[in-house]
């Protein structure tokens, strides 16, 4: 009910909630006035029929059955009693579902918290190359990060691959889990170039990583480059891992590399933020998850090399 800033609310709860318990209370004993059909008799047929002549018999409900209608009511009040379910009133036990999940999650640390500290102690590296802890980190990985990043890590528009060895912040360690306790804020500002500019612009940055282009484009958008995108991307668009600018120079995308996706980058600029999980997953699993992270671009490497 915290939603609801009048008391009406509550009231228009509970009222509607004891009438329908009272209607059904009624309804039942309604029924149970209804004389039953002696043996042997025929009962009565309703009017109504269906499909031209399937009819319905006019016989009250089984006895136990309305037994167990009732014992649904007093089920029912009985709940109200004890639990919220009237408006704004708590019940007798006082529940709440901020309590239980409290409750659930303290039984939870006091389970798997020396697990945590455990490997927080030891070197990032060497928790990465632990097989359980990489089995646990993956678990904190489908839990926190799939929704943005993808199960397997291989992110989607907009939110970075980490299962490859190319990183926007830095990819040591140390960096990748400062990402994750602090989050990131990705800026590139709208505007800087419009019209012809900014076409040229966008061809010279496709061609930057090997990509068709429009050769007298190219070189006017060389110039546009260094005068209005290198404080940021570098003089030779390699990027600068300070401020989170990527590198233009490879085959990686964030956002994709056709001409139509760069122009809009350009007019309308980015905004990607990763929120920071210092306060919401601690420093232990927090250690744990750029760990395993940190595996998965280790293991790309690897295979990069091969």
């Amino acid at each position: 009910m915290s939603d609801f800033v009048s008391g009406f609310w509550s009231v228009y709860v509970a009222l509607v909630t004891g009438v329908s318990i009272l209607g059904c209370g009624v309804f039942l004993w309604m029924q149970s006035k209804v004389k039953q059909v002696p043996a042997g008799a025929e009962p009565e047929l309703k009017d109504h029929v269906w499909d031209e002549d399937l009819q319905e018999y006019n016989n009250p409900l089984p006895r136990w059955w309305m037994w167990l209608f009732y014992i649904t009511i007093v089920f029912a009040l009985g709940y109200l009693a004890v639990y919220p379910g009237l408006g704004s009133y708590k019940g007798s036990f006082g529940w709440t579902s901020a309590r239980e999940y409290e409750d659930e999650m303290q039984k939870a640390n006091a389970q798997y918290a020396p697990i945590f500290e455990q490997f927080a102690r030891q070197d990032l590296k060497s928790v990465a190359a632990d097989p359980k802890a990489r089995q646990m980190g993956e678990r904190l990985f489908v839990t926190y990060c799939a929704q943005c990043h993808g199960s397997d890590a291989r992110g989607a528009k907009g939110f970075p691959n980490l299962a490859d060895s190319d990183w926007l912040y830095g990819g040591e360690p140390e960096q990748i889990k400062q990402s994750i306790l602090e989050g990131r804020n990705g800026v590139m500002p709208p505007g800087l170039l419009a019209g012809e500019e900014a076409k040229d612009a966008a061809h010279y940055v496709r061609s930057l990583s090997g990509l068709a282009a429009d050769s007298i484009r190219v070189a006017r958008g060389k110039e546009k480059f260094a005068a209005s995108c290198s404080a940021c991307h570098g003089p030779d668009g390699k990027g600068m891992q300070a401020v989170g600018a990527p590198n233009l120079t490879d085959q990686t995308w964030l956002y994709g590399s056709s001409e139509t996706t760069i122009l809009e980058g350009i007019a309308k600029g980015r905004n990607n933020q990763m929120p920071a999980h210092k306060e919401f997953l601690g420093e232990a699993k927090a250690h744990l998850l750029a760990a395993y992270v940190y595996g998965l671009s280790a293991d790309a490497a690897r295979t990069d090399k091969k």
